[in-house]
């Protein structure tokens, strides 16, 4: 089968050659550089023959960018615009992996709302994929691979505002203003068809994806009730539409413990959610066993087991064997692997999920 082949089958439940194998296993920087210094090879798609997945997120992005504008800085960090517009704090010894202070976002009145809307969310495939898009998007037609359209950090009724407001501004506003609140959701909606309406003009996909993130360790950062009230509506008109053009696959990116959320999304007709962090008590196989076959899970590997050794990637390979033989499910660690994953280790887990991939599949 080829790897296009193979994902669909597995998202309906048949039968495969294998399973998709060593898709979502990417690195923070310090671990490849760690890799680097131990193996002197960072990508698994080149040591290990991976599945191929065409993952496409930055046509989303506000556009143009803002300019990279140095406010401050010291001898420890630096202050600065960053390409969405927030001012943000860094740590000049860990830029991409530290957790920066925000400090102000784009938008803090309605006018800044509609000025960033008019000038950054166009939705003109000419200036976000490029003159040539209909021929680049035409190519698609003939893949052999799995084509994600995936709206990384604005393509979702929570994340995308959080961007924009900032988390303490956008919960206030949900109880104080939430005209507002629903006027920006709307406007992220309308900029979230019409740019899928114009590349499916072009093409077709196998996934669009929505991004959130907006849970932590303990449960989600907005109550239910309000995701429920103001979020379902516009998941089920932006779904509803992907749906009316052919898109069969609607997936949603969100960290931590999702699983007062898990109800309202499927409700929506999301139909794929990861990553299943499990320091945040996402457990796979149980939500298998809660949501049965219409939730479709990708992820779910205990990124810590990796980082622990041999004996810990084998107990937790073992756990999630059930779902790969039932399928609806593909294997990946539950995020980024982080510094702590040795080259021996993320070579051990690699090569361990192969011979899995190879024998336990639907």
């Amino acid at each position: 089968m080829n790897d296009r082949e193979r994902f669909l089958n597995i998202m309906e439940y048949k039968p495969v050659d294998r399973c998709v194998y060593g898709v979502m296993t990417g690195a923070w920087p310090e671990t490849i550089r760690r890799w680097e210094k131990e193996g002197g090879v960072i990508s698994p798609e080149h040591l290990f023959k991976t599945d191929h997945w065409e993952w496409i997120s930055s046509w989303f992005f506000p556009n143009p960018p803002f300019e990279r504008k140095i406010v401050s800085e010291d001898e420890r960090t630096i202050t600065y615009i960053n390409p969405e517009g927030i001012l943000m704090r860094e740590r000049k010894d860990n830029p991409l992996s530290s957790m920066p202070q925000f400090i102000r976002f784009p938008v803090e009145t309605r006018s800044d709302f509609y000025k960033f809307m008019k000038e950054r969310m166009n939705p003109d495939l000419t200036s976000r994929i490029g003159k040539n898009y209909e021929s680049k998007l035409r190519l698609y037609r003939s893949r052999n691979f799995p084509l994600m359209i995936i709206a990384d950090r604005w393509g979702g009724f929570f994340g995308p505002l959080r961007n924009l407001v900032g988390l303490e501004r956008l919960i206030w506003l949900f109880y104080n203003e939430p005209e507002f609140i629903e006027e920006m959701m709307d406007a992220i909606a309308d900029f979230i068809v019409t740019m899928m309406e114009k590349i499916l003009d072009y093409t077709d996909i196998d996934v669009f994806g929505f991004w959130e993130d907006m849970a932590y360790k303990n449960g989600p950062l907005l109550n239910p009730k309000l995701v429920r009230k103001y979020m379902l509506p516009r998941y089920k008109r932006v779904v509803k539409f992907l749906s009316s053009r052919g898109v069969r696959w609607i997936s949603l990116d969100s960290d931590g413990n999702i699983n007062y959320l898990i109800p309202i999304w499927l409700e929506a007709g999301i139909n794929i959610l990861y990553p299943f962090e499990v320091q945040a008590g996402m457990d796979v196989v149980e939500v298998r066993k809660t949501y049965g076959h219409d939730l479709r899970i990708w992820g779910g590997i205990d990124k810590r087991a990796i980082a622990a050794g041999p004996s810990a990637i084998d107990a937790e390979l073992e756990r999630v064997i059930p779902l790969m033989e039932e399928g609806g499910y593909i294997p990946a660690p539950d995020h980024s692997l982080p510094p702590n994953v040795s080259f021996y280790n993320y070579c051990y887990y690699m090569k361990k999920l192969k011979t899995l991939c190879e024998i336990a599949h639907p």
